[in-house]
C-alpha cells in the first residue's frame, strides 16, 4: 500500500525479534529453514540484523535434488551465517513405506504434499533442541489468509517476524533489509506441488493483497474463491478447539441447583 513505511516496519521488526530473544531465550539462536524463497531469505536476514550473525543457524532441507538448492545456499553464504544441510528424502520415503501398506495402499494426495513440510519442522526443532535455539516461523500474511501453509509444517513455529505482512510488504521490506533483487523478486512456490504459488490458487498476490488490505477486488469469482478458502483455512490460525471441563462443570451444578429449587 502507498503508507507502508518499509523501513520503519523492517527496524520494528527487527527491535520486536530482538524483545522475543531478550524474553525467551537470551543466549538462544534463531533456526530457520531455508528455502531459497524469499520469506525464508527475509526472516534470515531480519534475524541477522537483530542478532548478529553468530546467533543465526540455517537449516537447508531438500527432498532429494531441490530446484533452488543454490539459492538457499546463495542466501547462507551471502548472510555468513552457520548452517548445515539435511535431506530429508530417506525419512520421508521410510514414512510412507510404512504408512501406505497399512492404510491398503492408500496415500493420498494431499499427504503427499503436506508430509514433507511436517517432516522440515520435526527438523528444525530436532536442531533448535540441539543448538539451543528458537524456531523461526517464514510464513506470510496472504499465504496464511487463504490456507497456503502446512499446520505443524511450515505453519508452524516459536515466533513469526511476517505473518502480519502481505507478500507485497515482506518484499518492500526484504528490499529495506538490503537483500538482493534475485531473493526478494524470487516468483513464490511451495516446493512440494510443482507449481508457483499464484498458478495453484488461481489469482496473483497482487490482486489477494489488495483486497486484504483495502477490501476492493474486481473480480466476483476471484473474490468468492479468496472468501471461501480463508473461511475454510480460519482453524489454521487458530488455537486447538478443546473440551473446557470448568465450564461443564459448572453447567452441571446449575442444572443441579435449578432442579433443587423445582423440588422445593
Amino acid at each position: 500500500m502507498k503508507d507502508f513505511d518499509a523501513n520503519a516496519v523492517k527496524n520494528a521488526i527487527v527491535e520486536w525479534i530482538r524483545a522475543f530473544f531478550e524474553n525467551n531465550g537470551k543466549e538462544c539462536k534463531a533456526v530457520i529453514g531455508i528455502s531459497g524463497g524469499k520469506d525464508s531469505s527475509i526472516v534470515a536476514a531480519l534475524c541477522v540484523e537483530a542478532l548478529g550473525k553468530e546467533r543465526v543457524f540455517g537449516v537447508r532441507m531438500p527432498d532429494g535434488e531441490q530446484a533452488d538448492g543454490k539459492d538457499a545456499q546463495a542466501l547462507v553464504e551471502y548472510l555468513g551465517i552457520e548452517n548445515c544441510e539435511i535431506n530429508i528424502h530417506e525419512a520421508l520415503q521410510a514414512v510412507k513405506k510404512e504408512i501406505e501398506p497399512k492404510l491398503g495402499g492408500t496415500w493420498s494426495e494431499q499427504t503427499a504434499v503436506n508430509l514433507p513440510a511436517r517432516i522440515r519442522m520435526s527438523v528444525l526443532y530436532a536442531v533448535s533442541q540441539s543448538v539451543n535455539g528458537r524456531v523461526a516461523n517464514t510464513c506470510n500474511l496472504s499465504e496464511d489468509w487463504v490456507g497456503y501453509a502446512t499446520r505443524y509444517g511450515d505453519g508452524a513455529g516459536d515466533f513469526s517476524p511476517l505473518s502480519q505482512l502481505t507478500v507485497s510488504e515482506v518484499k518492500q521490506v526484504g528490499y529495506a533489509a538490503g537483500l538482493p533483487a534475485e531473493l526478494v523478486d524470487k516468483v513464490p512456490s511451495d516446493g512440494l506441488c510443482g507449481q508457483t504459488d499464484e498458478d495453484h490458487l488461481g489469482f496473483t498476490y497482487e490482486v489477494l493483497d489488495r483486497y486484504i488490505r483495502t477490501g476492493k477486488i474486481e473480480d466476483p469469482a476471484t473474490k468468492e474463491k479468496i472468501d471461501r478458502l480463508h473461511e475454510k483455512n480460519l482453524f489454521k490460525l487458530q488455537l486447538m478447539p478443546c473440551f473446557s471441563y470448568q465450564a461443564w462443570l459448572k453447567e452441571q451444578r446449575e442444572f443441579v441447583q435449578e432442579n433443587n429449587r423445582n423440588k422445593a
